[in-house]
């Protein structure tokens, strides 16, 4: 991906600097099917990018060090907090495009965070992608689009999405991508719990679920293509009839206290909510942009979400900014 195509028609700045920026995700359909060898669980998801952001600037500096701003800016271990160091996702990606191009890991990252972390958003998986691109620019490593989706691919399963964006079916882990043509906006109230989940404690719960007999076995999943036709072309109702992901039982067994805020979105006007990902996010569907803000001033009144978030999607993967 050449720093025009990756980034747009950003520059570096007199300073120095490039500010790249990458979206949120809600999985509108996520099938998990059974354990791999690998440890990972084999996937067909259908992932579309919305407008809530998390933004990199990266500038010239001896080595390689990092600072969070914003949500989850605490530098702690558990759920919800965001590392700042060799851990954040953000440090692996610079430390992998500089071995890929050869290059010394020589920069500063600033990482202001708008989706919080472990809340099934993908959150580290955008300051990856923020950052692949930014630092491409930065370093002038001039990397194909090819290149840095394989270097995402690397990184994490929610990585190569966060550098495309739009629309797309992920199968694998996730990682392989298929983009989708929608030609229709999708808005969205998105609740934000006050405490996250950790993605491999979601997965290991539904591995356990299905064990006891609990929910169905991983040996088939639904299929994608309602929720892509309706993506295409809606109407909403045919969306929300679509929506699906096998994590949420998992999810509610873990955190019971989101069918409370699942009731919420519906009864507050939702055409359909689910959990987002692993969760603890619900996303509620809207029928337009001013139903979305409607709905999202309700939920913010109710008390079961920390933050409430009106957003829309699609919108582009990583880009470069400023």
């Amino acid at each position: 991906m050449s720093n025009a195509t990756a980034g747009g028609p950003g520059r570096i700045a007199g300073n120095g600097a490039v500010t790249a920026r990458a979206p949120a995700k809600i999985n509108v359909h996520l099938g998990v099917g059974s354990l791999r060898a690998d440890g990972y669980h084999e996937l067909q998801t259908v992932f579309l990018a919305v407008s809530l952001f998390d933004t990199i600037t990266v500038r010239p500096a001896e080595g390689l060090s990092l600072t969070v701003r914003g949500e989850g800016a605490t530098a702690g271990r558990g759920p919800g907090s965001v590392p700042n160091d060799r851990r954040n996702l953000a440090w692996q990606a610079a430390e992998l495009l500089a071995r890929h191009a050869g290059v010394r890991a020589d920069a500063h990252l600033e990482v202001d965070k708008s989706i919080p972390a472990a809340a099934g958003l993908a959150g580290g998986s955008a300051d990856a992608a923020a950052t692949l691109v930014a630092l491409d620019a930065l370093w002038g490593t001039h990397a194909t689009r090819g290149d840095l989706a394989a270097l995402a691919a690397q990184l994490g399963s929610d990585v190569p999405f966060s550098l495309l964006g739009g629309v797309a079916l992920g199968t694998g882990r996730g990682e392989q991508l298929s983009p989708v043509l929608a030609r229709r906006r999708w808005d969205w109230v998105l609740g934000i719990a006050g405490e996250g989940l950790s993605t491999p404690t979601v997965y290991a719960e539904l591995d356990s679920l299905r064990a006891d007999g609990a929910v169905p076995s991983g040996r088939s999943v639904e299929p994608t293509e309602p929720v892509i036709t309706a993506l295409r072309s809606g109407p909403p109702t045919a969306l929300a009839a679509a929506l699906s992901n096998d994590l949420q039982a998992p999810a509610l067994k873990l955190r019971p206290d989101l069918r409370r805020a699942l009731r919420a979105a519906t009864d507050a006007g939702a055409r359909a909510a689910l959990v987002s990902g692993s969760g603890p996010t619900v996303a509620a569907l809207a029928d337009d942009e001013p139903s979305a803000v409607r709905l999202a001033a309700e939920l913010a009144g109710a008390g079961v979400f920390r933050t409430v978030r009106a957003v829309y999607g699609p919108v582009h993967g990583a880009r470069l900014v400023g």
